[in-house]
């Protein structure tokens, strides 16, 4: 099964203890798909501009994503750049420049919109609304949302998430949408609004899977160097639904598998770990699935009791 990806594809320039780059491979679509792509095939809907690289164009083609919803306009591709900590729990954001992105309008191609499985990366509320009213057939639809729409954009994510399936963001934002301090009271209230699953992501200390009937929480993987954490969360949105796509689940059917929920969270956690062992996307260029299989078994050898 196929799944689309709707978000950023950019350049970043990132600076950690370990080193610096001033122009790499970015933008969370980028890393959503490369995540999900040793599960499923995604489809990329999101716009870059005509400085775009070549050999970034056939690096992505390479791990079997389809681009035919990646549209290339005049101008330059979205650029961030950032700096770490030391310890890389925090970072300062040195530019963020828009470009093409600033007049991003997600335009389906046609083979798409039919496509049973939809992760909407993090964009204006109202766009991954007008995405998924495009789409029809779908099984499992959710995504991604950050502090700037929920503090300024309230009601219209409001409206977005009430008919997702799943919602993914960390825990200070579901403090911040929720208004709990308390992470099982906010999850409660956040279920309460639509998606019937939710997960926390908790950064180095893992994620939590939340449905009414209880929850299932999953450790950080420790790595023995964190070389760089940027696209990490968005890599667990993709090996997260990458998963669930693979395995077809269907969250329209009212009879959804528990294990493969949380094998879910766990493949999430897998991609989000490997993501860190390199600059940007680095290490999706040598990754293997069997890797992607070894580690998902070391996290149940670790979790089993």
């Amino acid at each position: 099964m196929s799944m689309v990806v709707v978000g950023s594809v950019a350049y970043d320039g990132i600076e950690t203890p370990h080193g610096k780059v001033d122009r790499i491979l970015g933008g969370a679509c980028t890393y959503i798909a490369l995540s999900a792509s040793y599960f499923t095939q995604p489809k990329i809907v999101a716009v870059v501009g005509d400085d775009f690289a070549q050999e970034d164009y056939d690096f992505l083609a390479s791990r079997n994503i389809d681009l035919a919803g990646l549209e290339c306009v005049p101008g330059k591709s979205f650029f961030w750049a950032g700096v770490y900590s030391n310890d890389m729990n925090d970072r300062e954001t040195l530019a963020t420049e828009l470009n093409v992105f600033a007049d991003f309008d997600p335009k389906l191609p046609a083979a798409y919109k039919d496509c049973p499985y939809l992760l909407l990366g993090n964009i204006q509320p109202a766009l991954q609304r007008s995405v998924k009213d495009q789409m029809s057939g779908l099984k499992w639809v959710g995504g991604d949302t950050m502090n700037y729409w929920i503090a300024d954009f309230r009601q219209e994510l409001l409206k977005t998430i009430s008919t997702w399936d799943f919602l993914l963001i960390n825990d200070g934002e579901a403090r911040m949408l929720s208004g709990e301090n308390n992470l099982k009271k906010a999850a409660e209230k956040i279920l309460a609004m639509g998606p019937h699953t939710l997960v926390i992501k908790r950064g180095e200390y893992g994620a939590i899977l939340w449905r009414k009937d209880g929850h299932f929480m999953v450790p950080g993987y420790l790595l023995e160097r964190v070389f760089d954490p940027t696209g990490a969360g968005d890599c667990f949105a993709g090996g997260f639904m990458g998963y669930l796509a693979g395995q077809g689940v269907d969250a329209r059917s009212g009879n959804i598998d528990h294990n493969e929920l949380r094998k879910a969270v766990i493949y999430g956690s897998v991609m989000g770990s490997f993501c860190c062992e390199k600059f940007g996307v680095d290490r999706f260029r040598t990754l293997t699935r069997a890797e992607v299989d070894e580690r998902f078994e070391e996290f149940r050898a670790f979790t089993s009791f």
